[in-house]
């Protein structure tokens, strides 16, 4: 697909793109939620021991961590060739864990948290056996 902008040639990745574009507009909102609870309780380094704040750095931290590795790996299947519709199945499946983790871990609600990471250990899982079935080697 050419980009008539740059001139250049582009590799269409619309799963990756729709799905990297949402994770990184969650991890954002994270990330704003960290510095809206740092100012609120007027501290800029540490969690003070504040339970509101730690929920809200491990839930930016968090999704950090996680997020990466099934991009990459949702990456590498669309490249392969993956199945559209399973690619948007495990795209839509990992912004849905993300939210559910987030939301849960900051309220403090484990019935909303606990689904959300074993969604995202599910992905975890799922997307590098998905990938060795597509045979990227050949």
């Amino acid at each position: 697909m050419a980009n008539p902008i740059l001139g250049t040639t582009l590799l269409a990745v619309p799963a990756t793109a729709l799905y990297g574009a949402l994770c990184g507009l969650l991890i954002l909102a994270l990330g704003l939620n960290v510095s809206r609870v740092r100012g609120k309780h007027n501290l800029f380094r540490g969690d003070g021991g504040h339970p509101e704040l730690q929920a809200a750095i491990r839930a930016h931290g968090n999704a950090v961590e996680h997020v990466p590795l099934l991009l990459v790996l949702l990456l590498v299947a669309e490249l392969c060739g993956g199945n559209s519709t399973l690619l948007h199945v495990f795209g839509g499946a990992l912004i849905v864990a993300r939210l559910l983790h987030a939301v849960g871990l900051i309220r403090g609600v484990s019935a909303i948290q606990i689904p959300g990471a074993l969604t995202t250990y599910a992905l975890e899982a799922a997307l590098p056996v998905y990938v060795l079935i597509l045979r990227p080697w050949g």
